[in-house]
């Protein structure tokens, strides 16, 4: 009896253990199924063969060569441009100093949104997504369902809002593209003869109408995965941000994956922003003798957070691991700089070729690393100035002059239009353009006092905001808010003066409303809305006291 007593009270224990590790691990179970549907298989590395031009350059005058070089989340104060740098400046970035001080600095410049396929559409065409609808950033379906079981953990004060109706409306990834109606620097470019190269993250769709081949380039280099080397490659050292439900959605998704011109994926070789560093020197070098415009979209420095082994050694000054990693992958960015510039030195196109660096948007909060974006305020996924403040530094040997600096707000909807002006092609007349040429200004041929705009918007669902001249307005439906800056006075967003002038608020409210008057409405639904605390990152526990605002998307 008591025999029976004792095996029964053991089973008893062990069912309550199991449940509790069942409990813990469920969530793990339901990332394992999500995150592993529909992976494809990765061949191994093989060698890229770029077209190559000519044997000999063309007779005559020819346009300059355009090289726009992107980096992924890279916050304002990541570079020693501006007097920071990573880990207090212990990490400078040398060749994009020198990129800044040999052109033309644009101070005050800003992404198209706070998130990177949106501000990438409005790079590509200089229009807003009230003209194409290209609103949200693609996700993988499923992904917005695990990042509520991971988020709403119980311990946040507001919840990731999932809504299960626009998840099941929304197209396959590869479905969610920029329309193929839509008109890309690249297409306008190839209309004047230049060959069209793209090499990194594209982000764009996947599907036949939405590739890059499809908008424009002749030759693409697709990211196909979110790995920069395979975990356990010797050559890596990694960190895991386990508060971050998107970094374990990536650590279990990602691939080390590339795919030449929409072919079978393969491997790429070596630490990822090497790779897409060599290529690109491989394929000015295929080109040299024509003109070309090269996209270079690294994924660096986004999550995963993964780092090139010599990197890191190279930094062993800087204490804090996850600081470490971060600031070496940045250096992989800024040595691709360097060996861009230098490659086009060695091939005698420096002086007719135009180099444009930037990023897709500011620094992100969920890396849990507060200084990227100092001194403003807010990450990626915020309209806050650290959301959409970007470093654009512009390089054109004998037209724009070494030290040239524009301190009036422009814009990546402005890339479009001025490439196309620099390269005398012809920009759509079709339709409308929001960008405007902002290279007057730094050539001499405009006034540095003049504005090249008066406005700007961004839009993300039902978060808003306009910067009108120096008076910023921010709006959004959750938290039902408004907050009202004077840029010229507080530019780094500390005052909210909605409450003392609300004749400005209304009169910005109106300004929002006639630009959204008849847009056209996103593509795709929201299925996701996640809670974003301005002041403080993921990793910092926040409190109902704290300002936040939510990104649909």
């Amino acid at each position: 009896m008591r025999k029976g007593l004792w095996i029964g009270g053991l089973v008893a224990i062990l069912v309550v253990v199991a449940g509790v590790a069942l409990a813990a691990n469920w969530r793990s179970l339901v990332l394992f199924a999500v995150a592993n549907r529909g992976k494809e298989p990765v061949a191994a590395n093989r060698e890229v063969v770029w077209s190559q031009g000519p044997e000999a350059p063309p007779a005559g005058e020819r346009p300059p060569n355009i090289v726009f070089i992107l980096a992924d989340d890279l916050g304002i104060n990541d570079l020693s441009t501006f007097g920071g740098g990573v880990a207090g400046g212990r990490a400078p970035t040398p060749n994009i100093d020198a990129l800044a001080a040999q052109g033309a600095v644009f101070s005050t410049a800003y992404a198209g949104t706070a998130a990177c396929a949106p501000s990438r559409a409005m790079i590509m065409t200089g229009r807003y997504p009230t003209r194409h609808g290209f609103e949200f950033t693609p996700t993988f379906g499923g992904m917005g369902r695990m990042l509520e079981l991971f988020y709403n953990d119980g311990s946040r004060p507001h919840r990731l809002i999932f809504d299960r109706e626009a998840d099941r409306a929304l197209p396959p990834m590869l479905e969610q593209g920029l329309p193929g109606s839509e008109v890309t620097v690249a297409e306008v470019l190839k209309a004047r003869g230049y060959h069209t190269l793209h090499i990194g993250k594209w982000h764009l769709g996947g599907a036949p109408e939405f590739t890059p081949n499809a908008q424009g380039f002749d030759e693409s280099l697709n990211m196909m995965g979110g790995l920069y080397l395979p975990e356990d490659d010797p050559g890596v050292v990694n960190v895991k941000l386990d508060f971050d439900p998107i970094d374990r959605f990536l650590w279990a998704r990602s691939q080390y994956a590339a795919s030449f011109n929409g072919g079978p994926m393969f491997a790429p070789k070596g630490y990822l922003t090497d790779y897409y560093t060599d290529e690109a020197v491989k394929a000015i070098r295929a080109n040299r003798n024509r003109p070309f415009f090269l996209y270079l979209a690294h994924w660096g420095p986004h999550t995963p957070m993964q780092a090139a082994r010599a990197d890191y050694d190279a930094l062993s000054h800087i204490e804090d691991h996850r600081l470490r990693v971060y600031a070496a992958m940045i250096r992989a960015v800024d040595r691709s700089v360097g060996r861009v510039l230098q490659t086009l030195k060695e091939e005698g196109l420096e002086e007719n070729t135009i180099v444009v660096f930037s990023s897709d948007n500011g620094g992100a909060g969920y890396i849990g690393l507060p200084e990227v974006n100092r001194p403003y305020r807010g990450w990626k996924l915020t309209f806050f100035e650290g959301g959409v403040r970007v470093p654009l530094f512009v390089r054109w040997p004998g037209r724009i002059e070494p030290g040239a600096r524009y301190a009036h707000p422009v814009s990546h909807l402005d890339m479009m239009p001025s490439l196309a002006a620099a390269a005398g092609a012809q920009i759509p007349q079709d339709r409308e353009i929001d960008g405007v040429n902002i290279l007057p200004f730094v050539t001499g041929a405009a006034s540095r006092d003049v504005r090249a705009r008066q406005t700007l918007f961004f839009q993300d669902g039902y978060y808003l905001a306009v910067r009108d001249g120096d008076w910023k307005l921010q709006t959004s439906e959750r938290p039902k808010k408004d907050w009202l800056f004077n840029l010229a006075e507080d530019p780094t967003e500390k005052v909210n003066l909605a409450a003392q002038r609300p004749d400005k608020v209304a009169e910005l409210k109106a300004l929002l409303a006639q630009h959204r008057k008849g847009g056209r409405k996103p593509l795709y639904p929201a299925a996701g809305e996640m809670p974003v605390s301005i002041d403080k990152t993921l990793e910092e526990k926040a409190t109902p006291q704290d300002e936040y605002v939510y990104w649909p998307g």
